[in-house]
């Protein structure tokens, strides 16, 4: 049966997790493995003892699978805990924190996809973005899709399609996602001001640029931003500033530098916008990426 294939696959990537040399030699101390972008999807691996982050929001969905040690985090008003195996889906703009739920500390590996990615799936079914009640979820496949997409780095266009849509398909179906409202949503123009904000991230966007690009007036784009992405053209545009910084400052890039890069204004405008939409700090982050950092291999390949 497919499940036990799921199951058998799952169980692998958990034992080959707790017994790789990184792990091995990392066993003691807290860090955060930062894979190579796949395709616009961030990819980390961390490890912690203790509390790991303070309560921040993403824009992105962030599914992971708990590999070892108990995950706990207060997710919508409730502690919540996912032993090794499970997933977690956190929905975009939701607020967490997250840390080890004992003292041997604790592994996982968490992925953030952007909405847009899961957009066709949602058109195609004529469906909202899914929102996965329980924030802690037992599905052998789901988990295995998500840590095949861990173990590649490469990946052919046409196969990476397939994958995002097995795992919004899996999300729609755990998700209590309705029925998508009469009148036309701006798909394709919201995709353009998103294509458009992440090649200007280095500069200051105006509303009449977007209008340019979309044909739709500042006001009706909002509108459609946030029922298509749950997020405005402003906060997409601050969020993959700091996933550029972010990227460079994982493999080693001076933080002043990494801010100017990322399009902030200097290093306390990074540090600002780093903390609450992240939960630490730029200077943290650095000290926990470290030389565990490796743009050659995900975690766990």
């Amino acid at each position: 049966m497919q499940v036990y294939s799921d199951e058998k696959a799952v169980a692998n990537a958990l034992a080959g997790a707790v017994e790789a040399p990184l792990e091995r030699s990392c066993a003691a101390s807290d860090r955060i493995v930062v894979a190579p972008d796949l395709a616009g999807i961030e990819r980390i691996e961390a490890r912690f003892h203790g509390k790991g982050f303070e309560p921040h929001r993403h824009d992105t969905y962030a599914l992971g699978v708990t590999m070892a040690g108990i995950q706990t985090f207060r997710y919508r008003g409730e502690e919540r805990f996912s032993p090794p195996g499970n997933v977690i889906v956190l929905h975009p703009d939701e607020l967490h924190d997250g840390g080890a739920g004992t003292d041997d500390g604790l592994t996982y590996r968490m992925m953030y996809i952007p909405p847009e990615l899961f957009l066709p799936v949602t058109a195609e079914r004529g469906r909202t973005l899914p929102f996965v009640a329980s924030p802690v979820v037992e599905d052998p496949r789901l988990a295995r899709l998500l840590l095949e997409a861990f173990g590649n780095d490469t990946i052919e266009p046409l196969k990476f399609d397939e994958l995002v849509e097995e795992i919004a398909s899996a999300l729609l179906d755990h998700s209590g996602a309705v029925q998508m409202r009469s009148g036309r949503l701006a798909r394709p123009e919201v995709l353009r001001a998103c294509d458009f904000l992440r090649e200007n991230l280095s500069r200051q966007v105006s509303s009449s640029e977007l209008e340019d690009v979309t044909g739709l007036d500042r006001f009706a784009l909002s509108r459609q931003f946030r029922q298509l992405l749950g997020t405005s053209p402003h906060r997409y545009l601050v969020m993959r500033r700091l996933e550029r910084a972010k990227a460079l400052i994982a493999i080693g890039e001076n933080i002043a530098e990494a801010a100017f890069a990322g399009g902030f204004a200097d290093q306390a405008h990074l540090n600002r916008h780093f903390k609450k939409s992240l939960g630490m700090t730029p200077g943290r982050f650095a000290a926990l990426a470290g030389r565990h950092s490796r743009r050659d291999q995900p975690p766990g390949s």
